[in-house]
């Protein structure tokens, strides 16, 4: 999948699992990376996957605050229901890593040490971030949905975006879109991975 394989409408037509399905019975590894709890209804593929060394869950947490949790992602699971996907698949022997994605400046940023620590409470044994990458039109999205959400914000955010790309709003760089470059950047990867040490992720 090009991006998360449990959107809403996997209830209903279950291609990610039947994928699973073939995957499992030809002993072919999978990687998944996910912000939905319906993870949890293929833990009877996942877990024996898993017990061969075959399987690994990454579930993505943005925040932990329920209201900009709504703001951010408003069709995905609250930021309970995704740490609570983290403990059922560690208690079922699925080895699971929390991704922190996006990181959004001045927006989610100051949450990186609580989500690690939450998520290692939860389960989590590794742990990944993403910053905030604005390609193509997601780039006006974007700016769209600050000018309504957080207004007060908006060149800040913007600011540090473009700080972190060269002054532009995005850099397809492969090594660089993810994490950015320049001051900011540096700061987000040093305190993400000085509390992922702390955790032991």
């Amino acid at each position: 999948a090009n991006t998360d394989a449990y959107q809403p409408i996997e209830r209903q037509y279950r291609i990610t699992r039947s994928v699973l399905e073939v995957l499992a019975q030809c002993d072919h590894p999978v990687g998944i990376v996910t912000k939905s709890n319906l993870v949890l209804r293929d833990l009877d593929l996942l877990a024996p996957m898993a017990a061969k060394g075959l399987a690994k869950v990454y579930v993505s947490v943005t925040t932990l605050d329920r209201d900009l949790a709504r703001r951010m992602e408003p069709r995905a699971p609250t930021p309970e229901r995704r740490l609570e996907a983290i403990r059922q698949l560690a208690e079922a022997g699925v080895p699971v890593g929390v991704m922190v994605a996006p990181v959004v400046p001045a927006v989610n940023d100051d949450e990186v040490e609580k989500i690690l620590t939450r998520a290692y409470a939860a389960g989590a044994r590794e742990a990944g971030y993403v910053t905030l990458r604005l390609p193509l039109e997601l780039r006006d999205l974007f700016r769209e949905w600050l000018a309504v959400n957080f207004p007060d914000k908006l060149k800040h955010t913007l600011s540090l975006v473009q700080s972190m790309h060269g002054g532009k709003d995005y850099e397809s760089q492969w090594g660089r879109r993810m994490a950015g470059s320049g001051p900011y950047a540096w700061m987000i990867g040093r305190r993400f991975e000085t509390a992922a040490a702390a955790e032991g992720l």
